[in-house]
């Protein structure tokens, strides 16, 4: 690995655990460690899970699934990072809000799929709403820790170049606050997944969250780990790609 570049090696180094657990899976399977009608081989899943591409039905859940993740996950952060930057700019808005979000943040946001499907019916609405109030609170309160940790300085560095408060709220407390942001991105990134595939299990007939329930009920145990599998693949490659774009956006963080 000496003449590849650091990068490359970051992205090996990152592939040699998952890939290091299934060969254990594997070995323990076939040394007669488990019952491989309950617990498929890592080879039986891979059968199971190309079968499944080919005749398009894990693409047509993984693409509903994904939808629904994306459009919560906008629609949920976007209004957080504003509010948490308010909250740290802004007395009287922390203050404000600040009882709202204790009150809140630790009701399981599960529990509210009730109240969501009494107020958007079964269809992606309901789940969209699910995914935007669990993904709001991580980023709000990352995003308000990390405008509020800014560095006095560089307030009283912009008030004395007579910045406007949207100057301050667009180039000191968001830019400061990135780090923080992004964090909380990654933070509720997967937990949209979490909360999205366990109201998919009770209140959908697509996505792959019914896909998991759906074979478990059938004992198709295979096509569950397929199910599994992909909400683990999907978690890994945006997890790398909001990596990627943290890179591109801090790069003075990510030089560390």
């Amino acid at each position: 690995m000496s003449g590849l570049s650091a990068k490359t090696r970051e992205r090996l180094l990152y592939l040699i655990s998952p890939i290091g657990l299934l060969l254990i899976w594997q070995i323990l399977l076939m040394l007669g460690f488990g019952d491989r009608r309950f617990i498929p081989a890592p080879t039986d899943i891979a059968v199971r899970f190309w079968a499944l591409v080919v005749s398009g039905e894990l693409a047509e859940h993984v693409g509903v699934t994904l939808y629904r993740v994306f459009a919560g996950f906008f629609v949920g952060t976007v209004p957080a990072i504003v509010m948490g930057l308010l909250m740290a700019m802004f007395k009287p808005v922390r203050i404000f809000f600040d009882p709202l979000i204790a009150a809140l943040f630790p009701i399981p946001k599960i529990a509210l799929m009730p109240l969501l499907l009494l107020a958007f019916g079964f269809g992606d609405a309901s789940k969209v709403a699910l995914v935007a109030i669990a993904v709001f609170f991580p980023v709000i309160i990352n995003t308000y820790v990390g405008a509020a940790n800014i560095e006095k300085i560089y307030w009283d560095v912009a008030k004395n170049y007579g910045a406007s408060q949207s100057v301050m709220f667009t180039r000191v407390v968001f830019f400061g606050a990135l780090p923080m942001i992004f964090a909380g991105l990654r933070i509720a990134l997967a937990v949209s997944f979490i909360v999205l595939v366990a109201a998919e299990f009770v209140a959908s007939k697509n996505g792959i969250g019914y896909l998991i329930w759906n074979s478990w009920e059938l004992l198709q145990v295979d096509i569950m780990f397929v199910g599994i599998v992909a909400v683990g693949i999907l978690g890994l490659i945006t997890s790398v790609l909001m990596q990627e774009i943290e890179r591109k956006v801090i790069p003075w963080k990510a030089d560390r």
